[in-house]
């Protein structure tokens, strides 16, 4: 696998640092566009939220583009919590979200 599209290996605080700068890219593209951030931010991921469904995806790819079973998911999304105790909360409240 490409060495940079790996994030498993990387450290938390660098999967945070790529998350942000995704975020502020929105952000900019957006207000650019004319969308005000009053109405738009709110509906963003925050910056874990955003590492964890990173790394989900990294998952999805190294199972080669299958996507996971809702049983599946919640298994994945719960290793992510175990590989990244600094994330647990947040994948807790995005399985309660979608749960629901």
């Amino acid at each position: 696998m490409d060495e940079g599209r790996n994030r498993r290996g990387a450290s938390l605080e660098v999967l945070r640092a790529e998350a942000h700068d995704e975020l502020t890219t929105v952000i900019h593209a957006r207000a650019r566009g004319g969308d005000d951030p009053w109405d738009f931010i709110p509906d963003l991921p925050t910056v874990d939220e955003l590492v964890v469904w990173m790394l989900r995806a990294e998952r999805i790819r190294d199972d080669d583009g299958r996507l996971p079973t809702p049983a599946r998911d919640y298994r994945v999304l719960r290793q992510i919590a175990l590989d990244h105790p600094e994330l647990t909360t947040t994948v807790w409240t995005m399985l309660g979200r979608l749960a629901h």
